[in-house]
C-alpha cells in the first residue's frame, strides 16, 4: 500500500513524517492508545473514504477488522494509558502520574513549574496514579468508585472497564500515600467493597515490548 519503509528499523516507535498511502499523502505517527504496534494516520479528508477502503480490502486476509470505542478503551487500560482530562489533568504533576522519565530538567532555559518539580522529587510525591485489577468476574467499575486502603479513603477511580487479556476489571485511579502496595486495597462498588490489586507499572506489557514488534 506505500512504497516508504513502515519497518521497525526505518519506522520507529514515537516517529512522525509524511508517507504515500494509495496515492495520498498521509501524515504517519508511529504510537499507540491501545498497547500494540499501531499507526495514527492523518488522512487528507478527500482521500479518507479511498484510502479506508483500500486498507479495509488489503487488510481483510490478515483478519483486519473494525473495533468500537469500548474494545479501544478496554484495552488503553489493560496498558494503563491515561486519557487526558480522566484520568491526568493540569492538577496532576508528572512525578505523581509515574511519567518522570519525560520530563527534562535540563532543558535550555528551564520551564514553568520546574522548581516546584525538583522540590517534589526531592521530598517525594504523595499521591500516585494506580492502575487496579478485580478478579471479580462481577464487578465493574467505570469511574468514581472510591479507593480503600487499610479502611481508609484514598482516592477514586478516574476510568475502568473489563479486561479481556487480564482476565479482570481494570481500573486507574489517582491515591493518596507515600508508598504503594499490592495488596490491602479495596474498591467500593455499589456499596461493597472489593478486593483489588495495585501496580505502578502496566500490568499488561509492562517492558512495551508489543510496540516494538
Amino acid at each position: 500500500m506505500t512504497p516508504d519503509d513502515v519497518s521497525n528499523e526505518g519506522f520507529r516507535h514515537g516517529d512522525s513524517r509524511e508517507i504515500e498511502i494509495c496515492y495520498a499523502m498521509v501524515c504517519a505517527v508511529r504510537m499507540s492508545y491501545v498497547g500494540e504496534l499501531a499507526w495514527e494516520l492523518h488522512i487528507p479528508t478527500e482521500f479518507a473514504p479511498h484510502v479506508f477502503d483500500r486498507i479495509m480490502e488489503v487488510g481483510e486476509p490478515f483478519g483486519l477488522q473494525l473495533c468500537g470505542y469500548h474494545a479501544f478503551h478496554s484495552l488503553r487500560l489493560e496498558k494503563a494509558i491515561y486519557h487526558w482530562g480522566q484520568d491526568v489533568n493540569s492538577d496532576i504533576t508528572p512525578l505523581e502520574a509515574g511519567m518522570a522519565g519525560l520530563v527534562d530538567f535540563d532543558k535550555p532555559g528551564g520551564f514553568v513549574g520546574r522548581e516546584a518539580l525538583l522540590r517534589q522529587d526531592s521530598e517525594g510525591v504523595s499521591r500516585h496514579m494506580v492502575q487496579f485489577l478485580i478478579s471479580d468476574p462481577e464487578a465493574m467499575l467505570y469511574r468514581d468508585e472510591p479507593v480503600w486502603h487499610d479502611g481508609m479513603r484514598v482516592g477514586r477511580v478516574t476510568s475502568g472497564m473489563y479486561g479481556h487479556t487480564l482476565g479482570g476489571t481494570v481500573g486507574l485511579a489517582i491515591v493518596r500515600g507515600r508508598d504503594v502496595s499490592a495488596d490491602r486495597y479495596e474498591i467500593e462498588i455499589g456499596g461493597r467493597r472489593m478486593a483489588a490489586k495495585a501496580s505502578l507499572a502496566p500490568m499488561y506489557d509492562p517492558d512495551d515490548t508489543r510496540l516494538m514488534l
